[in-house]
């Protein structure tokens, strides 16, 4: 009997045992479709990023009502299902971790789709370049065109910094700060506070063959303000050339400026020859390449040394009046009777490259804080050339002179500042006038858009009795300069945005008849009537030769406060 009592005692337990065994497997069933119904109910958000036309997207809440807006390109979670309200499809995303409504079609998987704009117009005359890395031009694309856009290079706060665009057989990239959305803009010509009247009916009272200045651009230009580089405000500069003599000897005006109130130099990159042997001018120029022995080492300890005293330093960029790159490039130089000149032509793109990538060369390099270009103009007997059949000055695009200035300048300024240096442009004096120089120079469609503009009003390069002086103007600088300075500060104020005016004066003696000795005396003169004018962001010494002699006896002006 004792083993059949255990038998039936073992029976109960297994039958004890399955069904506990059951109520876990069920429990487990359960969990499992829990879950799953779980996840099903709250599918996890995938990444998506904010697309529109517009630099900012409307996010809203759920009953419909404008929150806040977020820049197009923003990567934010959304979730595939789909609410519809008044015909209109919303999704919902994952902000900061609130949960919000933004349209359906203001949300794209790829980052390449968050532009959705195909077509603009050319608003300000635009360069084309070959890709979105370098300076390399592709080609020019004049105000009021179509162009058709199939990509972007980066989105900053929404806002595109270069389209991928057609251009003619292949693709290039523009900026899009000079494109707007419709044709009607961008034939339009900026005229708030009467800017675009101001210039466009000006002319002297023949014609310079310089261009109108109803052809140029007078759009406000943002310039900027660099956290590690400062642009210095009132300049007291002094010029070095290029020259060993002078270079070497780069302590003793270190030295002198010290002691004379001395804050910035300018010194040269290319001026006929280089100053050190750039790599950039292989690709260009073997004959400028030669034209220097300095080595790169050599020419960066003289900057170097500069900058570790503290001064404020300028690279000097002789553009356009450029023999060795005409020698070497014929086709991109000025031709008379067929025949190159020694000048290139500023209508040349291959020469707007080369000026350019060496001036980006020279930041990367040595660190300069700002590039001074020269010679941005053509010739000074360009009204003589212009009317002569003698002369082809290679004008590829059909750009008046004054265009072509103004157009390289837009190049120019916006790759050195993508360098993060700041630009100036030298002029000659003739330009504060209210007309287009025969050279193509016009002060306010160059000032509007540099850092500096820098003038040369040399009082010995006046005629004798300009703005009716019945003295040799070169013996009453201060007079003369206020004079001169009165049309500066005038075309200052007939745009927008304004550059510094940083003025070269002349540190040089006087020869003509009667000959001025140039003293600390004349000098203090000069840069009195620039600041009594209004031109109170400094000065610059001309003297070519950089004489450490001459600036040590006018070293006296240097030292006193003008402002």
């Amino acid at each position: 009997m004792g083993k059949s009592s255990k038998k039936k005692f073992n029976f109960k337990r297994i039958i004890k045992t399955i069904i506990i065994a059951f109520f876990l497997v069920m429990i487990i069933i359960m969990s499992v479709f829990l879950i799953v119904k779980f996840y099903k109910e709250e599918p996890k958000p995938l990444p998506r990023y904010i697309s529109s036309i517009d630099k900012e997207v409307p996010l809203y809440d759920y009953e419909y009502n404008e929150v806040f807006k977020l820049y197009r390109g923003t990567l934010i979670n959304s979730y595939d299902n789909v609410i519809t309200n008044n015909d209109i499809n919303y999704k919902e995303v994952i902000y900061d971790e609130n949960k919000y409504l933004i349209k359906e079609e203001d949300l794209v998987e790829d980052y390449n789709d968050v532009i959705k704009e195909t077509n603009l117009f050319v608003r300000t005359p635009v360069t084309v370049y070959q890709n979105e890395k370098d300076s390399k031009i592709l080609g020019f694309i004049f105000k009021g065109n179509e162009i058709k856009i199939v990509g972007f290079d980066k989105i900053n706060k929404g806002i595109v910094n270069m389209y991928k665009i057609e251009y003619e057989d292949t693709t290039g990239y523009i900026y899009s700060k000079y494109l707007v959305d419709t044709k009607d803009k961008a034939l339009a010509n900026y005229n708030e506070n009467n800017t675009y009247n101001i210039h466009k009916d000006r002319s002297f009272y023949y014609n310079l063959y310089g261009g109108s200045p109803k052809k140029l651009d007078y759009y406000p230009y943002e310039k900027p303000s660099f956290t590690d580089n400062k642009l210095i405000e009132d300049a007291r500069t002094l010029y070095l050339n290029g020259s060993d003599g002078v270079l070497k000897n780069v302590d003793s005006y270190i030295k002198l400026a010290k002691e004379s109130n001395i804050n910035a130099f300018v010194v040269d990159i290319k001026d006929g020859y280089l100053s050190y042997k750039s790599e950039v001018a292989k690709s260009y120029s073997m004959k400028a390449y030669n034209s220097s022995s300095r080595s790169i080492d050599d020419y960066k300890s003289i900057i170097s040394k500069l900058i570790d005293n503290g001064f404020y330093v300028i690279g000097r960029i002789v553009a356009f009046n450029d023999s060795h790159f005409a020698y070497d490039n014929p086709n991109e130089a000025i031709k008379e009777n067929g025949k190159a000149t020694s000048w290139t032509s500023a209508y040349s793109r291959m020469a707007w490259e080369y000026n350019v990538m060496l001036a980006k060369e020279a930041i990367e390099l040595f660190k300069f804080n700002e590039i001074q270009f020269d010679y941005v103009r053509f010739p000074e007997d360009s009204y003589s050339m212009s009317i002569s059949n003698s002369y082809n000055f290679k004008n590829k695009y059909k750009e008046d002179k004054s265009e072509a200035i103004q157009n390289f300048i837009f190049y120019a300024t916006d790759q050195i500042h993508e360098s993060g240096a700041y630009i100036s442009i030298d002029v000659f004096g003739e330009s504060a006038n209210d007309y287009v120089t025969a050279y193509g120079q016009y002060w306010p469609a160059i000032s509007n858009i540099v850092d500096v503009i820098s003038a040369m009003p040399y009082p010995d390069h006046f005629n004798r009795y300009d703005y009716g002086f019945t003295k040799a103007v070169w013996t009453i600088p201060y007079e003369l300069l206020c004079a001169w300075g009165s049309s500066a500060s005038k075309r200052q104020k007939e745009i927008p945005t304004p550059a510094l005016v940083r003025t070269w004066i002349q540190a040089f003696d006087t020869y003509y008849d009667p000959s001025v000795i140039y003293d600390a005396d004349m000098v203090s003169k000069q840069i009195k009537a620039l600041y009594d004018s209004g031109l109170v962001n400094g000065y610059i010494t001309w003297n070519a030769g950089s004489s450490l002699e001459k600036y040590k006896s006018i070293s006296g002006a240097f030292k006193k406060e003008y402002r």
